[in-house]
């Protein structure tokens, strides 16, 4: 069984990733997507959205990163996965998923399952041009509007050469709204030969549960619900092993969001910090009263100097 970081853009950059996976249970993650039209894109690009590429692509913590591909080009996509292999990546992730409007409109994430064929084309010819050691996996939603061809777009996955597919077990029109169909996932496992990860509205240990019980898959990605309950992936590697699964308090989360805001103090201008900590605050009301409280006190601060005060230790 593996426990993976979902990649979401604007979210879960390269912060994101490094404080969740230090709280541990995650087995990998992956970066936001890196978007490919009509060229090779330079290092730099690479470099930015994905760091960990300076550190034998892993975190802080050693969880392995992978990189995630987005586009409808097979060459060009080809092309700069290949490249990417030379910076390091350790896998390749192509992007199937992505449910933004305007991603959609540039022919790029979730508008492509209504194109079996040339889902099938870009993971072969992905496949074909990056070194035969490097694994090339992909995530999918169960379709665009309808359910209809989600087993033809995961067959034209795996015959095209990915060795696991994620699926988010919701259509681009449903975006994010409950529930998941994780019996999809079951039907998605039953014609393909490769793992299967069900994605989608797992929140809680008892979520994970019943996803596991519909879905038949031990394999999982958690998005929302790690960034809302960053203890969870370590509560179900917990149970996993057969250990009594602890939740992640408040006073052990406090110095890894100071840590997440001073990280964004380093990285953003001063005037895109704040919004990066109440992005992360906003989400972890769900599950913590101590983030509502913190959150309605920082909610329209944009004083770097006050919100360092707001966030300090207790002497």
């Amino acid at each position: 069984m593996q426990i993976a970081l979902a990649p979401m853009e604007g979210l879960v950059d390269e912060i994101l990733r490094d404080v969740l996976t230090r709280i541990g249970g995650i087995d990998w993650c992956v970066t936001e997507f890196i978007r490919v039209s009509e060229r090779l894109l330079p290092a730099a690009t690479y470099h930015k959205l994905a760091p960990e590429l300076f550190n034998g692509s892993r975190t802080r913590a050693g969880t392995p990163m992978r990189v995630q591909f987005l586009g409808s080009d097979p060459q060009c996509l080809a092309d700069n996965a290949a490249f990417a292999c030379t910076l390091g990546a350790p896998v390749i992730d192509l992007n199937f998923g992505c449910p933004a409007k305007t991603v959609n409109k540039s022919r790029g994430g979730a508008v492509l399952l209504k194109e079996p064929e040339l889902l099938h084309a870009i993971v072969r010819e992905v496949r074909r041009t990056v070194p035969a050691e490097i694994p090339v996996t992909a995530k999918m939603r169960l379709g665009f509007e309808g359910k209809e061809g989600a087993l033809d777009c995961a067959r034209a996955l795996a015959e095209g050469g990915a060795s696991q597919i994620v699926v988010h077990a919701r259509t681009k029109v449903e975006g994010y709204k409950p529930p998941a169909h994780w019996e999809w996932v079951a039907r998605v496992q039953e014609v393909v030969g490769v793992p299967v990860f069900a994605n989608g509205e797992v929140w809680t240990l008892d979520d994970w549960r019943r996803c596991r019980e519909i879905s038949g898959v031990d394999d999982i990605m958690l998005g929302r619900g790690l960034v809302s309950r960053p203890g969870l992936a370590r509560q179900i590697a917990a149970v996993r092993a057969g250990e009594e699964p602890e939740d992640m308090s408040w006073v052990e989360l406090q110095p890894l969001l100071l840590d997440f805001w001073q990280q964004a103090r380093r990285k953003l201008a001063p005037r895109y910090a704040p919004g990066r900590l109440k992005q992360w605050l906003a989400m972890l009301t769900r599950t913590y009263p101590e983030a509502v409280a913190l959150f309605a006190e920082v909610r329209r601060e944009q004083d770097c100097e006050r919100i360092d005060q707001l966030l300090a230790p207790s002497p």
